[in-house]
């Protein structure tokens, strides 16, 4: 176990993952240019923050409609890009970080389908230099010119790979790796040229999971974590080869919550009462340190913060709880307060909390709890999508398509 504990130590946890940046292109520092942030792992990558962060009472700078769903944003080079349905229409909405006027929008056909919630686009937009990538929930996928919303490719990869649908859509946000655009569509993901959308490889036409791939290096090699139906798998970016597969079955087949990578070990965790667990990777064999039902994250993953993995535990919006675990054992903790099922982020070593009723909480953690110096009530109605930060603004948004920018204490 001294092994193990001794890669799991926070700061080899923080280096690995900022490692992250030095593969594709690198954000400017501040930015939120796609889901989970610029290292993919709910930490905002800034340094400029007034000594006041977070505010006690942030101001709504100001207050957007982008349609009906699920999916985050995406803040980049002063715009910030959104997606939503109105009357079975997808928009991709860029909008002025100033005054949240739109800049841009470009709209397609595309179904609501709702079912057992409000429907809509659940993936985040990805901007990877002066390119926007989107992805809708029936395979629509997009790349367009982030300053001008001009369409420079377009296709449908789930009819053109012929990959099944999953009951709740494709939900996975696409991820840029060198020339590669990876989306969770497919058994295995699928994987296009990111100047052209041409196909440069696939998987197989099986169900896709709902999370998003993940990067990571393994063993001096670029490699991609995936949430399949059933299984996480590490693919090589390039050539879609897969090197390992762990099984990780939940009811469903809803494996939504992103792996987080921790050197060379992944904590995973599902809803419907599923669990998590922490794997190991030696040479391409995946082996389970343990395994609970100590967190069990059911739309958005959990962030490292303090040498702990805090999450939001619970499969319904009344019972869903803020937790902490110790990653080196699957312990628990502390326990806080229902929240309801949001998400979590990390700014300035300091938790960012939006629950599922709107509720924005943030402060310092320890070892025996979460002490919020914000409570604000920034939305109302059903908020299950994890929220972003960039340059000292908090982005919220609801199922109905509000969308709030938040002044939190910048500079």
């Amino acid at each position: 176990m001294l092994p193990i504990t001794s890669r799991l130590g926070l700061p080899v946890c923080l280096s690995a993952v900022t490692s992250l940046l030095s593969f594709g292109a690198i954000a400017e520092e501040g930015d939120w240019n796609r889901w989970r942030g610029p290292n993919h792992n709910g930490i905002a990558a800034t340094n400029k923050l007034s000594a006041e962060f977070p505010l006690a009472a942030p101001k709504q700078l100001w207050k957007a409609q982008i349609g009906t769903g699920f999916s985050s944003v995406a803040v980049s080079d002063g715009k910030v890009y959104a997606m939503g349905n109105t009357a079975n229409k997808d928009t991709v909405t860029a909008l002025n970080v100033a005054d949240g006027k739109v800049v841009w929008s470009h709209s397609y056909d595309a179904p609501i389908d709702p079912n057992l919630y409000e429907g809509g686009p659940n993936s985040t937009p990805t901007v990877d230099g002066d390119k926007v990538y989107t992805m809708g929930r029936r395979g629509q996928v997009f790349c367009f010119d982030k300053a001008t919303g001009k369409v420079i490719w377009s296709d449908n990869l789930a009819q053109k790979t012929g990959a099944q649908i999953p009951d709740w859509g494709l939900s996975g946000s696409p991820l840029v790796e060198g020339n590669v655009v990876i989306y969770n569509i497919g058994s295995a993901g699928t994987g296009v040229d990111k100047a052209t959308g041409k196909i440069l490889w696939r998987s197989g036409p099986g169900k896709a999971g709902y999370g998003s791939p993940v990067p990571f290096t393994m063993n001096g090699q670029r490699a991609v974590a995936l949430f399949a139906a059933k299984a996480l798998v590490a693919l090589n970016p390039t050539t879609g080869q897969q090197f390992w597969s762990f099984p990780w079955e939940t009811s469903y087949d809803v494996n939504a919550a992103d792996p987080i990578v921790m050197g060379d070990s992944f904590f995973i965790s599902s809803g419907y009462n599923r669990g998590c667990a922490l794997i190991t990777v030696k040479g391409n064999q995946p082996q389970k340190v343990w395994e609970n039902k100590n967190m069990r994250t059911q739309f958005n993953p959990a962030v490292l913060i303090g040498g702990m993995l805090v999450g939001i535990d619970g499969n319904t919006s009344e019972r869903a709880t803020l937790k902490a675990i110790d990653p080196r054992t699957g312990q628990v903790r502390w326990v806080n307060q229902p929240v309801g099922n949001g998400g979590v982020i990390v700014v300035k070593d300091q938790l960012v909390v939006l629950g599922g009723n709107g509720q924005l909480l943030a402060g310092p953690v320890s070892g025996t709890g979460f002490q919020p110096k914000t409570r604000a009530q920034v939305l109302g109605g059903k908020t299950w999508t994890a929220p972003a930060f960039a340059h000292g603004k908090f982005y919220a948004r609801n199922a109905k398509g509000d969308l709030v920018c938040m002044d939190m204490g910048a500079q």
